[in-house]
């Protein structure tokens, strides 16, 4: 980790991030995948931000498993990450977990800090409907909540798979001073081109670094992409993984999204505001 300190606050130069671009094998114990994920994040030391793909202990297709599985926000597997995370030493975007609220049930991302934390949740806004059960079973967000880490010195916004669709989502999280977003996902091979280009858009038109971590494997006979990717603030591509299980490791300098904020100032130029739509549009 590379840091200056600005007023109190320590700002980020270079900041190393790891993607864990995991396969959920839905044959295997879910007791024995915790641990070997929790051991692998264990092994980042020397990382800044770990990031793990959408539902990875549950296995995304493996909706009959939701309602049985879904914990509360703040639940074993939350506390099992956060245990990772301090032993680590790093924040941890462990992904998303089957958070279960009010009679509720949500894809639900959560972060943790490096004392091992609960330090911000954000639940998926746009469930998927089209050759899924997630819509019928879930409770998609109203709303997005940007995260300014003081520790890390920057802000974070984060969305999940679906999510990457819709660019209204990451422009309200760029009105609220997101730098990097994080995007952890499932998403499946048969569209796998979709998921390059839109990575790479939202980068680009945001101006700002995407952290997009996939899954790989296949569960329920639905193949997913991996190519887990780091995205610059011009859509340069830092880092990729390829289909199968792998670590991705990265260095990104943050001050390039102000650099390039500065000397293209597209965002400046924007003459429409996005607020979010409280039911589905027409």
């Amino acid at each position: 980790m590379d840091a200056v300190t600005t007023r109190g606050e320590r700002r980020m130069t270079r900041m190393k991030v790891a993607l864990l671009q995991l396969e959920t094998d839905l044959a295997e114990p879910r007791e024995a995948r915790l641990t070997r994920v929790v051991d692998l994040v264990r092994a980042e030391q020397g990382a800044d931000l770990v990031v793990l793909p959408e539902l990875w202990l549950t296995g995304y297709f493996a909706f009959d498993e939701y309602a049985s599985t879904a914990e509360p926000l703040e639940g074993p597997t939350t506390r099992a990450l956060g245990a990772a995370a301090r032993a680590a030493g790093v924040h941890l975007l462990g992904g998303s977990i089957v958070e279960a609220s009010g009679g509720s049930l949500h894809n639900t991302v959560v972060l943790l800090d490096p004392a091992g934390r609960l330090v911000h949740s954000q639940r998926k806004v746009h469930v998927f409907g089209y050759e899924s059960r997630e819509a019928q079973l879930l409770t998609g967000a109203t709303q997005v909540a940007a995260y300014r880490s003081d520790a890390l010195g920057i802000t974070l916004g984060t969305a999940t798979c679906y999510d990457l669709r819709f660019p209204e989502v990451f422009r309200i999280l760029v009105d609220q001073g997101a730098e990097i977003m994080v995007l952890p996902a499932a998403w499946p091979d048969a569209r796998a081109e979709h998921w390059r280009l839109l990575t790479r858009a939202r980068a680009v038109e945001d101006q700002c670094f995407v952290l997009a971590c996939n899954g790989a494997g296949v569960q329920a006979g639905a193949r997913l992409a991996g190519q887990s990717a780091v995205v610059g603030p011009t859509g340069d591509l830092v880092a990729s993984a390829g289909s199968g299980e792998q670590v991705l490791e990265a260095e990104i300098e943050v001050a390039e999204v102000h650099r390039v904020r500065a000397d293209f100032p597209a965002l400046r130029d924007r003459r429409f505001r996005v607020d979010p739509v409280p039911r589905r549009c027409q």
